[in-house]
């Protein structure tokens, strides 16, 4: 994910606008974000921009290093951003991607006339990492930063990183209430998972409980970055602090997860531990704190070993970050982000995906047809066909689409997405609804994700605005953890062939879908009175396999196979039943499906039938009959 080409922003070159800047012996100032009440975008009365030289004694871009107390919001109301840098803060990883070259963009006090006022930052965005470039006027009032900042007066990476976020979205006032899922994404090109806690039931629930507790460890072992929130159901609640302490409508980063030895479990009792479900968060305001059990000083924090204390590096600093119960985090918060970095790297002991991008858009009248609800233009959307290779397969989805912050002006629309399975060997479009196997809610979002498990098979999402005749631009990912061949289907049809005059190139004249539903009494193949069967079918030279059922001689497939066909009548379509074997696979019995230009899901009941004689072009019969479902049509459009 991190080797992927870059883009410049605005076209800015940081390496050559740095050189530039050192050879003129001034320092940079960018004329793309200038330091005035546009870069505000509101009321810039009393703001003065400030270099750092003027603001700090020793300014520096790190102090210490990069920690979840650097971070401290300012006067806009971004809570969203800067919980997502404490998040940041936390991954080295990450903020070394997010920060690129940071030695190098860092301050040499022995080389002053290397410093040129410029640093670059790198985002994703819409599917590419973007380098945005600043100058390091920053917004102050009375001496003092106005936005985010950090405890230390002499480090200014927060702040620098904010103005470089603003800039990517137009002004700092843009960056006023937005949402902690897009920061998180726009950090690590991940995906994002919101979560409802309520919904989930986790604060009521114990078996709900842990199943999250879970998911979130596991998540913090694979670095996933992580936040949480109360939103307020008002403007009045907004900024209101609840009875325990804790803020409504502010973010709050997660920094760790994980279970902690109560006192007296030392080396006497190592086998019988008992450990306490724990979270850290930080809320970037600082000050205001949790005041509930295992908030600072609380009592309960005597019920923690001595080591442990000292492993998890407890400190009760009036710093904004605070360590709560699990179950009381269940309880009192209501929403939740899991922002995900998709590990696609081969060598690797976690997880390994296969990620596909796909850039579409919606454009009337063809391509934008609303929602299901909207049953005649449905499937008048952008669609896209993947594989899954086994069953059980858990596969993740984003949709994202380009708009709001940063999307040139285009105002958000509600999306969302459903997928339906279809033929194993689809190649065009879907014109007749299919089965929908899931489908996404559907948001006023920047983006919508969904993880779901499905079944092996082919499947087909099919990208949806709520309302049709919606205009706007979309990044569809698919991730699974075997190839999906995942591709957009554009053509409706097979394509004329320029010798399409001759018979091997002919046009075809009907399509047809056949349904391989079922088997019954089979021949038994083995001592215990089973069998392994699977079908071949097979169609003008193109053969495919449907799985096989283990142990049974009543086997269910429900698999589908469309054809475009040329000689349906000279040609027809040919089923064999097999048995697998470790050696041999051994012929069951066979059927061909009789010639037709019309008919619609006409359910056939076939006995099925020895080879055919060489001699007399006959074939008796053997134990068994296969059950089809079959639709012809000289509409090549019509599936």
């Amino acid at each position: 994910m991190w080797f992927k080409s870059v883009v410049l922003f605005k076209d800015q070159d940081y390496d050559k606008l740095r050189k530039e800047a050192q050879s003129s012996g001034q320092l940079f100032t960018d004329p793309t974000f200038p330091a005035n009440e546009a870069s505000i975008g509101g009321n810039a009365a009393g703001i003065e921009w400030k270099r750092p030289k003027d603001i700090a004694e020793n300014p520096s871009l790190f102090v210490d290093g990069v920690t979840c107390s650097d971070l401290n919001q300012g006067e806009l109301g971004n809570c969203w951003f800067v919980a997502a840098c404490s998040c940041l803060a936390t991954n080295k990883e990450i903020w070394r991607k997010v920060i690129p070259n940071h030695k190098d963009q860092e301050w040499d006090p022995e080389k002053p006339e290397k410093y040129a006022g410029i640093y670059y930052f790198r985002f994703w965005r819409f599917g590419e990492w973007t380098d945005v470039v600043i100058d390091d006027l920053l917004p102050t009032r009375n001496g003092d930063l106005v936005y985010a900042h950090s405890k230390d007066r002499n480090e200014f990476w927060s702040a620098l990183l904010e103005k470089a976020y603003a800039k990517l979205y137009g002004s700092y006032e843009s960056l006023d209430g937005g949402e902690l899922a897009e920061a998180l994404e726009d950090f690590t090109g991940g995906v994002s998972e919101p979560l409802n806690l309520v919904d989930l039931k986790v604060g009521i629930e114990e078996e709900a409980r842990n199943d999250l507790y879970k998911v979130m460890r596991k998540a913090m072992d694979n670095h996933a970055m992580m936040a949480a929130a109360i939103p307020s159901a008002t403007k009045e609640e907004q900024e209101e602090v609840m009875d325990m302490g804790l803020v409504k409508g502010h973010a709050y980063g997660i920094t760790a997860v994980k279970r902690i030895a109560l006192e007296g479990t030392g080396i006497f009792n190592m086998f019988n531990k008992e450990k306490i479900a724990m979270i850290r968060l930080r809320n970037p305001w600082g000050g205001t704190e949790w005041k509930g059990a295992f908030s600072d000083e609380s009592e309960e924090w005597k019920k923690i070993d001595k080591e442990s204390r000292e492993k998890i590096g407890l400190t009760f600093d009036d710093d904004g970050e605070f360590w709560m119960n699990f179950e009381d985090y269940c309880k009192h918060f209501t929403n939740m982000s899991i922002c995900r970095v998709i590990n696609t790297s081969l060598f690797s002991f976690q997880t390994t995906w296969t990620e596909a991008c796909m850039h579409g858009e919606w454009v009337t009248p063809h391509f934008s047809g609303g929602c299901v609800n909207n049953k005649e233009t449905f499937l008048k959307n952008p669609q896209y066909v993947f594989d899954v290779d086994d069953n059980d397969d858990e596969c993740l989805f984003q949709l994202t689409q380009k708009c709001g912050r940063g999307g040139e002006g285009i105002e958000k629309t509600t999306i969302g997405f459903s997928i339906m399975k279809v033929e194993y060997n689809r190649k065009y479009r879907v014109h007749q609804m299919q089965r929908i196997t899931k489908s996404s809610a559907f948001k006023n979002s920047r983006g919508i994700f969904l993880r779901h498990t499905l079944d092996k098979g082919r499947y087909v999402i099919v990208a949806c605005t709520f309302e049709p005749n919606v205009k706007a631009k979309h990044l569809l990912r698919v991730y699974t953890t075997g190839t999906s061949h995942a591709h957009a289907l554009v053509k409706d049809k097979p394509s004329e062939k320029t010798l399409s005059c001759l018979p091997w190139f002919a046009y075809p004249s009907v399509v047809t879908r056949v349904t391989i539903i079922r088997a019954r009494d089979l021949e038994k193949q083995d001592t215990i009175g089973g069998a392994d069967p699977y079908c071949q079918i097979s169609c003008e030279g193109h053969h495919y396999k449907t799985s096989t059922i283990k142990d049974t001689v009543n086997p269910e497939w429900n698999s589908s196979y469309i054809f475009y066909r040329r000689n349906h009548r000279s040609k027809p379509i040919e089923i064999e039943i097999w048995n697998s074997n470790a050696l041999k696979n051994t012929f069951m019995g066979r059927q061909v499906i009789p010639a037709s230009t019309e008919e619609t899901d006409k359910i056939y009941e076939m006995t099925l039938l020895e080879r055919e004689n060489s001699k007399d072009k006959t074939s008796k019969a053997v134990p068994g009959k296969i059950f089809l479902q079959i639709t012809t049509s000289t509409n090549l459009e019509l599936l």
